[in-house]
């Protein structure tokens, strides 16, 4: 009897899938085969493997049941309430499970144009004056922005600029620094712009050292290959022999300065050419697999920290109101305009000292306040073109470019110069204010330096100052009202909070928009509101409503041919800025008239009929 149960049990075998011995037999057409009476549900077969004898089979996959065969001495059981995880474990013989390791997400190649701006590596440009180091930002950064001037004797960069880098399909931001020299005098400009460029230099991760192919190796530019292996031991910087577009393989030249710039001890230089872009395709080839190693291991590790962020229910917000704002600061030569900048930043970010005229570049910068973008961009003193030649001239031009750039220009005044010469503003910033004004830019007014002005013998001229400066800004530029006005002391730090606030406070009126309802409602009570000499000679506006914001335009649509006066242009300009408080922003104004429909016209054309002509007295009807 024991032998036919046997037989019939192995008969049924391939139909219930399941032997009641831990021995199984596997066929290639039909690796797995389930229990019929038990009820399973296997979604995917890709990872099924026999285990050792006695065993289950591993699945890979989700593998549901409410009850589940379990081996026990040869022989089939029944479990329930029993789950397999969704990951795929092989057991070890031992018994002892091993975690499967987690690939990563990100691999080669890299799509930089792809990548957000903030976690783009840093890549600086270093040498020693007069290299080219300013034509390669430009040209990296496809714009004219850095100055570019022919002066030996002379250093035009002073300030970091920093850029956006597009070589191809790559993309990094690119630092351009002023010419390094190891043997300056304590305490001058040269020194202060190596200390400078240390600090950046820390915090990058690539550098490009550049060196002039015509005049050979400069003993300077080993003196500038020890100070970086001081000051930045972790970075091997790729040598860019630049300025070879004389030069050619045939004469030996080039091989003759490539063997000599091998003394540098950084490895096989690059020839290249900022003017005419020679070069560009080798230097994309040793910047490429640095770059793409560095952004593999950034990418991997936001993404490990985004799912742990994810896993603590930590979910970013973005906030689409808050968009970037560009702000400019301009003003005369030695107003503390560098100062300000640094501390607003709290940092040491541009070039500070007594000279005057010690900013040329235009230095843009980016910080984050209060969850804002701000770009702040440092401009040079602002002077009278025909005065200065050089590379003065040029930084007059760009300072005018980045006020036609911004959204928020901040005037700087000097309080020392005001209390002297008991005038609020001199003709250059008048200049400044109107031209800002005409652009269509938010401007706020900065008094700076009003720590020159403390102490007990000082307090009558400090409130002297403070009053006078609002009151006589208001009567220089009556096209804006209410101009908002901030003293500080940027020396002392003082200040810096409330002259942000009084930014996104211009920034968020220069970027309103009223519905027309309001507007129109608005309109009923300012005309009725205002008293009229003739009531025919009231404007009949038929609707008011704003066309544009940034800044804030809005057109008055007019019945008739009747236009409005600059009288009532100006009345209703002013009530705008006082019901809706749009202070230190230009509002403009335009008119339309709406030309009344012919009745006549469109009566003949419904009726068809034909109208009869009438003819006064003064006429006879002819025969």
């Amino acid at each position: 009897m024991f032998h036919s149960w046997v037989r019939a049990v192995l008969a049924r075998k391939s139909s219930l899938g399941f032997g009641l011995f831990g021995r199984s037999i596997s066929s290639s057409t039909n690796p797995v085969n389930l229990c019929k009476p038990f009820n399973f549900t296997l979604n995917n077969y890709s990872h099924i493997r026999a285990s050792a004898a006695g065993s289950l089979y591993q699945v890979g996959s989700s593998l549901k049941c409410n009850l589940l065969p379990e081996v026990t001495r040869g022989f089939c059981g029944v479990v329930q309430n029993q789950t397999l995880d969704d990951t795929h474990v092989e057991p070890e013989p031992d018994g002892v499970v091993e975690d499967q390791k987690v690939k990563p997400l990100y691999e080669k190649p890299v799509d930089f144009t792809k990548i957000d701006i903030n976690l783009l590596p840093t890549v600086m440009i270093i040498g020693r004056p007069n290299v080219g180091k300013s034509a390669l930002f430009n040209r990296l950064i496809r714009r004219r922005e850095a100055l570019v001037y022919n002066t030996p004797d002379d250093h035009v960069t002073r300030d970091i600029r920093e850029g956006l880098a597009k070589l191809g399909d790559l993309r990094f931001k690119v630092l351009d620094s002023a010419g390094l020299e190891t043997e300056a005098t304590s305490g001058s400009i040269l020194d202060r712009t190596a200390g400078m460029t240390a600090n950046v230099l820390a915090k990058t991760q690539f550098a490009i050292f550049m060196i002039d192919v015509r005049s050979g190796l400069h003993p300077l530019d080993l003196e500038v290959g020890k100070w970086l292996r001081k000051h930045a031991p972790q970075i091997k910087p790729i040598v860019a022999m630049n300025k070879c577009e004389s030069l050619h393989n045939g004469t030996g030249s080039l091989a003759g300065a490539a063997a000599e710039s091998l003394m540098l001890g950084f490895g096989d230089p690059i020839a290249i050419s900022a003017e005419t872009g020679l070069g560009m395709t080798e230097l994309y080839e040793a910047l490429r697999p640095s770059l793409e190693d560095y952004m593999l291991r950034v990418l991997n590790d936001s993404c490990t920290q985004d799912n742990s962020s994810t896993q603590d229910g930590a979910s970013p917000e973005d906030d689409e109101s808050k968009l970037p704002l560009q702000l400019a600061i301009v003003g005369r030569p030695n107003v503390g305009k560098s100062t300000l900048l640094n501390a607003l930043l709290q940092e040491d970010r541009v070039l500070v000292g007594p000279e005057a005229g010690l900013t040329r570049d235009s230095v843009r910068v980016h910080f984050e306040y209060q969850g804002r973008t701000v770009y702040l961009v440092d401009t040079a003193g602002w002077l009278q073109r025909e005065k200065e030649k050089g590379p003065a001239s040029l930084s007059v031009m760009q300072s005018r470019k980045n006020l036609m750039r911004a959204h928020v220009v901040a005037l700087v005044l000097n309080a020392e110069e005001v209390a002297n010469a008991r005038r609020s503003m001199t003709h250059a910033e008048v200049v400044i204010a109107r031209r800002a004004v005409e652009e269509g830019r938010g401007l706020v007014v900065i008094v700076n330096k009003m720590d020159l002005l403390s102490g007990r013998q000082n307090s009558a001229l400090y409130k002297r100052v403070k009053e006078a400066v609002p009151q006589e800004i208001q009567t220089v530029i009556p096209q804006v009202t209410g101009i908002p006005v901030v003293f500080t002391s940027a020396l002392e730090g003082r200040g810096r909070i409330a002259v942000m606030h009084q930014v996104i406070d211009t920034y968020q009126k220069w970027c309103l928009r009223l519905p027309t309802s309001r507007l129109n409602r608005w309109l009923r009570k300012v005309m009725g509101r205002h008293s009229w000499k003739d009531q025919s000679a009231q404007p009949k506006i038929k609707y008011f409503t704003q066309v544009k914001a940034r800044p804030p335009t809005f057109v008055a649509f007019l019945s008739g041919k009747k236009m409005l006066s600059d009288a009532e242009l100006r009345f209703l300009t002013k009530s705008l800025k006082e019901d809706f408080d749009l202070g230190g922003i230009p509002i403009r104004i335009t008119q339309r008239s709406v030309l009344r429909k012919c009745s006549s016209s469109s009566s003949r054309q419904n009726t068809g009929l034909k109208v009869g002509r009438t003819f006064s007295d003064k006429r006879t009807v002819p025969v």
